[in-house]
This record gives C-alpha cells, sequence and structure tokens, in this order.
C-alpha cells in the first residue's frame, strides 16, 4: 500500500473513532443547545428548534444521557441549554450533577419551547434558535454530528460555513475497498492504531458490561444469554445488544462511535473482541482484526449516508463478520464472501430511530455477520444474480448503498411520517 492511501486510511480511523455519550442524534442537538445558549450569553426564555425528519426519529424515543429518563427532541436542547459544557461536542452532558437535573427539569418545565419539522432536503439538520428579551442566538449543525455551519447573534453571523460541503472535511471515503482494507490491517504499524482501537475496545466493552449486570430497557443482551447459553456465537451477539440496551436507556458511561453510532461502534468492535478472547488471539491480531471490521463499516456505509431508512448495523454485523473471519486466518476470498453472505442475509432492515428495540436489531445484524462467516467456512456460499448481489463485493456493496439510499427513500419518508405525529 503506498504512503498516500496508508495515511488516508489512518486518516478515516481517527475521524471515524471518535468517543460520544449517549445517542449521537440528541447529543448532537444537545451539542447545538449548549451552543447556541453560550452564544446568546445568558439562559433563553424561548426555544425554538428545527431539525430533519431523520434527527426527529432518531431523538423521539430515545433516554438522554444524565437527565433521569428524559426522552425527545426538548428534552435533549433543554440538557444542554442548562448543563451542558459545549467544549465537550459529543460528550456536552458528561458530568451532569444531580442539582444539574434539577435544572434540566426546570428549564423544560418553564421556557417555552417549539419544535418543528425542516423539511429542506437535508436529512442531517439540526437549527436551534434560543430568545432572551431583545436578543436572540442561531446555530444550525448540518451533515454530521459536529459540523457547525451558522452561529448567529442578534442577527449577525459570528460564523458561516453554509457553503462547505459536511463531507469536504473528511478524507475521501471512496479510497475503501475490501482488498486495500485487508491490505492495511495485515501491513499496519500496530503503534498507528492500538491507542484508537484500544480506547473503541475498552470504552465499548465497559459499557456492555454495563448493560449485562444491569437492567436497561428490554434487556435483549441478558435475555439472550438466558435464553440461549454461553455458546461463543451467542456471546458475541449478546454483548453488543447489552452495549445498546445501556446506551439507549440513558446510561453515561460513553461509547467510541463508528460512521456517526455508538451502535455501529459497538456491533463492528464487540462481537470481534468476544471471539478474541475465545480464540485466545494476541492483542495485536485482535487489534488489527477490529480496525478491518470498522473499515469495512465505514466502506459499506459510505454509499448509504450516515442517516437513512436502512438500519446502520447492518453494515457493522457484516463488518465484524469480517473482523471474526480475519481472526480464523481469512484473507481477501473469506472475508469478502464473508460480507456478502451478511448482506444478503439481512439487507433491507428498517431503522425507525433510537430506542429500545436497536439492542435486538443489532443482534440481528451480528447474528448475519456471523452466519455468512460460517456459511464460507463449510463451503456454501450466495452468487451474483441472487437477489441484489452481484459478483464481486464491490458491486454487491454499490447496490445495497443504491437500495438504501435511493430505493429507500420513500420508506424514510413514510417512518418518518409516522414518527412525527406528536413532536417533542
Amino acid at each position: 500500500m503506498n504512503d498516500k492511501l496508508y495515511k488516508g486510511y489512518l486518516s478515516i480511523l481517527g475521524e471515524e473513532l471518535l468517543p460520544a455519550m449517549g445517542c449521537t442524534e440528541p447529543i448532537s442537538v444537545a451539542y447545538a443547545a449548549a451552543l447556541a445558549r453560550q452564544t446568546l450569553g445568558a439562559m433563553p426564555e424561548r426555544v425554538e428548534i428545527s431539525v430533519s425528519g431523520n434527527i426527529l426519529k432518531n431523538v423521539k424515543s430515545v433516554i438522554v444521557p444524565n437527565t433521569g429518563g428524559l426522552k425527545g427532541v426538548s428534552a435533549a436542547a433543554a440538557a444542554g441549554i442548562a448543563a451542558g459544557d459545549a467544549s465537550r461536542k459529543l460528550q456536552v452532558l458528561e458530568g451532569i450533577t444531580g442539582d444539574d437535573r434539577k435544572k434540566i427539569e426546570t428549564f423544560l418545565r418553564t421556557a417555552q419551547f417549539c419544535v418543528k419539522h425542516a423539511d429542506t432536503g437535508c436529512v442531517f439538520d439540526i437549527g436551534i434558535k434560543v430568545f432572551r428579551g431583545g436578543q436572540s442566538a442561531f446555530v444550525r449543525i448540518e451533515g454530521h454530528h459536529t459540523n457547525v455551519v451558522d452561529i448567529t447573534k442578534d442577527g449577525k453571523k459570528l460564523e458561516c460555513r453554509k457553503e462547505i460541503c459536511p463531507e469536504c472535511k473528511l478524507t475521501d471515503r471512496s479510497i475503501l475497498n475490501v482488498k486495500d482494507i485487508i491490505d492495511f490491517v495485515d501491513g499496519v504499524d500496530i503503534n498507528d492504531i492500538e491507542e484508537l482501537i484500544s480506547r473503541q475496545i475498552d470504552y465499548n466493552l465497559a459499557i456492555a458490561e454495563e448493560g449485562l449486570k444491569n437492567d436497561y430497557g428490554a434487556r435483549v443482551g441478558k435475555v439472550l444469554l438466558s435464553a440461549f447459553g454461553d455458546s461463543v456465537h451467542n456471546r458475541a451477539k449478546a454483548t453488543a445488544a447489552a452495549g445498546s440496551d445501556a446506551r439507549m436507556n440513558g446510561c453515561s458511561l460513553p461509547v467510541v462511535i463508528v460512521s456517526g453510532s455508538g451502535n455501529q461502534g459497538m456491533t463492528a468492535s464487540l462481537p470481534v473482541v468476544v471471539y478474541a478472547k475465545h480464540l485466545g488471539v494476541t492483542r495485536e491480531k485482535t487489534l488489527r482484526a477490529v480496525a478491518l471490521s470498522d473499515l469495512i463499516t465505514v466502506h459499506l456505509k459510505t454509499g448509504i449516508g450516515r442517516l437513512s431508512a436502512y438500519c446502520g448495523a447492518v453494515s457493522a454485523g457484516a463488518g465484524a463478520g469480517a473482523g471474526i473471519s480475519y481472526l480464523y486466518g481469512g484473507g481477501y476470498e473469506e472475508v469478502a464472501h464473508t460480507v456478502v453472505n451478511a448482506l444478503a442475509i439481512d439487507s433491507g432492515l428498517i431503522c425507525d430511530g433510537a430506542k429500545s428495540s436497536c439492542a435486538a436489531k443489532i443482534a440481528s445484524a451480528v447474528d448475519a455477520g456471523l452466519t455468512g462467516m460460517e456459511m464460507y467456512k463449510y463451503g456454501s456460499q450466495f452468487y451474483g444474480g441472487d437477489g441484489i448481489l452481484e459478483s464481486g463485493v464491490e458491486k454487491t456493496i454499490d447496490n445495497v448503498g443504491d437500495l438504501a439510499r435511493i430505493g429507500m427513500k420513500e420508506t424514510d419518508e413514510e417512518i418518518i411520517r409516522l414518527m412525527i405525529k406528536n413532536l417533542g
């Protein structure tokens, strides 16, 4: 791999593997709100929130961390305004105390909130305007979770980057392909990825262990272990699901995200770590396998987009299957066929917002990845021409991207219509 490509892959990992507390969409709302309050310079009396449909569906039903169980767009904004630290970005609500929670509840009860659906054509769009007396401040985030494109105070723009495509500031994801991903993880200097991947493993294992110890949401991870036993296959699914159980239901522990999603970050990493421990492989092999899973996940999501009607856990589950195949000694052929088989099984799983049932979808996606891997190990596979599959992993990945981005556009609109009958 040439030096430019090598550095590009490292940059992608650095841009993707970010720590975040709670579901990233309500946290992004809280970040925008905290920044708006900071810009205003005072506690507002009135808050106007305008968000795209995909933000609405991902904030509506998930608990905002450190709020004592509050849900919804207004709650996320109130938490950011009353107790958030904008300098912390995706950890904006870290360190909130009991007194802070009382402030959030009081502010939510006494301030005026108005939540609107912003049909701007941008799937990731958050605009928050705050008012006090004759003063106002406005913050807009567009494209991805921390991409602030507009800061305005009293009608005067302090910052405006609307003309810059949000993705233009990121490393070009089109350089990703399965063959080069394998070459990269085989040859990467382990010192170049050790800190990033180790943090991902440590953070995500911690929240998964929390989910397995305590009762969060529907307790999917705990149910899987109780119902289906302690096989490595089941443990891999249960561990990833337990992390989501905790994260979707208010646990304040941070996760390391992939493709802007904590659920994807956990799905891509935790099953690989469970299998690595089971197989007794070296720490270095584990790090390389998790990096492979992360990059496969990002590659699959690139053609889909960060938010859509297509459940991102499917991509991460396929990535996890690929990473586990690599742990077993798999190379390009094994990894590519694992990905194709996994996509044939689970593509089309819908995203209807962040909530407790995400944990069960994660378990399903991990199962698809593991089934795809085991199929190829036993000499069985799906072929080009089977449904949306084409001959070659890259063509199949392109087809899945088209399916999710184009084919499921109307599905996404209908999901959003069903979910925004009552804004909050």
